[in-house]
């Protein structure tokens, strides 16, 4: 090795950044993050931030190559700053391929989280990305039900029954006691039929029905969820009960009539669902749908500045693009925690 070389290490070596810290899934796991309860927290904390301005949050950029084929094949960069007594500063790194089980026995969605000191912007953490990833939406449903589903919903309806659909269901059972039947729909009626059986021995108190159609499972629904990879709207206005809550967590699965016949639409972000020419971008486009119909954005519902239902015939549509504030919260949440018990592994830059 050179003399310059030398003194390049011997100058970096002098540097003392904090350590960094990484968090595995079975480390989250072992901290308690493949339940709902954490992430109601922290999500509800970085709502009450993004509501209150403490929040910087630029529209996510997706990187796709002309070999991406279908909407799920992207790599989204979803960089975020939470102010308040507790600071972070951090990007979630999410990739995913349509294919990817089918072809390779993968996952469809991965995900790194990497959180920075704020005060030299040096990295401080890595954490698994996926499973905060898919927890914290369904903590983001489950939390704006609380405003704009009926009191006491029984019925759920789940179109998609995938990783995605798993982490809402469980994150609904747990933070809904009232729930009696769940109607589940997949194009793969073997997904169906795996998923109703499996959840159905884990919850015997439960009801869970494989239905035959998209339609069949969401009229029944108090609650509507959608977890599918769809580029294409497939729910009917007319298909939607009286007083039912729909969250599009899949985004393109809802007909643009719903969002203008629905009594109330909610947003995460404004700015980040009309945007990428989704269904709000669309419908803004075409001068049916603006920023002035919008009725609130969820942290507003949070912190009381807007009112959630008023009543149980309401139609409540909840279109949420998935913020980076959520995952940053729940990042910096389960960072502090992992701190406190001496959990993950640290590793050094240097």
């Amino acid at each position: 090795m050179s003399a310059q070389n030398n003194a390049l290490l011997l100058s970096v070596s002098s540097i003392s950044p904090e350590p960094l810290l990484y968090l595995s899934q079975s480390d989250l796991v072992g901290l308690g993050a493949a339940s709902s309860h954490h992430y109601i927290t922290a999500v509800t904390q970085g709502l009450i931030q993004h509501a209150e301005g403490q929040v910087v949050q630029p529209i996510k950029p997706y990187l796709r190559w002309p070999e991406a084929n279908h909407i799920a094949d992207r790599i989204i960069a979803m960089p975020c700053y939470l102010g308040g007594n507790t600071p972070a500063a951090g990007i979630k790194w999410v990739g995913s391929r349509e294919a990817n089980g089918r072809k390779f026995g993968l996952p469809r969605a991965s995900a790194v989280i990497i959180l920075n000191d704020v005060n030299t912007n040096y990295p401080i953490a890595i954490l698994e990305g996926s499973l905060i990833s898919g927890m914290r939406t369904a903590a983001v449903t489950a939390i704006a039900a609380r405003y704009l589903a009926k009191t006491g919903f029984k019925s759920v309806a789940c179109v998609g029954c995938g990783p995605i659909a798993k982490m809402q269901i469980v994150t609904l059972i747990e933070q809904f006691p009232a729930i009696e039947n769940i109607y589940l729909f997949d194009i793969n009626p073997h997904a169906a039929e795996i998923f109703t059986r499996q959840f159905g021995e884990n919850y015997p108190h439960i009801h869970f029905h494989a239905m035959d159609s998209a339609k069949h499972a969401v009229k029944q629904g108090d609650v509507v969820v959608t977890c599918t990879v769809t580029d294409s709207p497939y729910i009917e206005y007319d298909w939607i009960k009286p007083g039912a809550f729909i969250s599009n967590v899949s985004i393109m699965d809802v007909h643009k009539e719903v969002y203008e016949r629905a009594d109330k639409v909610v947003v995460d972000d404004w700015e980040q669902c009309n945007r990428e020419k989704k269904i709000i971008n669309q419908l803004v486009l075409e001068g049916r749908f603006s920023k002035e119909q919008l009725h609130a954005e969820l942290g507003e519902l949070v912190t009381n500045r807007k009112v959630g239902r008023e009543n149980n015939e309401e139609i409540i549509l909840l279109n949420a693009m998935g913020m980076a504030v959520d995952d940053i919260a729940c990042a910096r949440h389960f960072y502090e925690l992992a701190r406190s018990q001496s959990a993950g592994t640290a590793l050094s830059l240097f």
